[in-house]
């Protein structure tokens, strides 16, 4: 993957997970508050259920942006269902049978600090590499009309225009040239948490020629 692909699936992956962490992190706090608030009710359980359903409704989505990042396959762990002979009360509360669950609720309230973080080093790196980069075309603009100093100037290099110019253009590149391991490592920081709570690794299929004769086992 090229330098420029490689920092837009990052800047994408963690533009996104914000949203994506705020909605799941409100919705799963407020139905586990309310759940435990209410256990001693008939409703306190099957909104536990309901709140694990929407937990891995969101895992489901963070699994299927995991391989973009990681580059590699990632399985989905495997949920209980329901016995067919069970009753409403059994099916209603089958979210919760699976030992997932817990991973699921878990990753939802952990991921969503790690999201904030992710986010808003995104918007810095961007908004300086831009910012900074671009500062020839607007830079005189601002100069003509705010008597504010320039950051040079406040550092004790002077006061020119051309050098303000100069320096905010070292800064963008240097936000730009940055941008891939920072990215990379707040991705990577993200997804890790997300593999580690959501996945199980993907193994390739075996043939029936890899099979041991002896013991019939791969």
């Amino acid at each position: 993957m090229t330098f420029v692909h490689r920092v837009a699936a990052d800047s994408r992956y963690l533009l996104l997970s914000f949203p994506l962490a705020l909605i799941s992190f409100s919705l799963i706090v407020t139905g586990l508050a309310f759940g435990l608030g209410s256990m001693v009710a008939f409703i306190g359980l099957p909104a536990l259920a309901a709140t694990a359903l929407v937990a891995r409704r969101f895992a489901d989505v963070e699994r299927a942006a995991l391989p973009g990042v990681l580059d590699t396959p990632m399985e989905r762990p495997d949920y209980a269902e329901a016995p067919v002979s069970a009753g409403w009360f059994r099916r209603v509360m089958n979210p919760l049978a699976s030992g997932q669950a817990v991973m699921d609720l878990l990753h939802a309230i952990i991921a969503f600090p790690v999201a904030v973080v992710g986010f808003v080093v995104t918007v810095t790196w961007w908004a300086g590499a831009i910012a900074g980069l671009m500062s020839p075309l607007y830079a005189w603009f601002l100069a003509d009309l705010t008597d504010s100093q320039s950051l040079p100037s406040l550092l004790g290099l002077g006061d020119s225009p051309v050098l303000a110019v100069v320096f905010n253009m070292a800064v963008g590149a240097l936000f730009a040239v940055t941008a891939l391991p920072v990215l990379r490592g707040a991705a990577l920081t993200k997804a890790a948490i997300a593999q580690a709570l959501l996945t199980r690794p993907s193994y390739p299929q075996r043939t029936m020629a890899t099979r041991t004769p002896a013991t019939g086992l791969y």
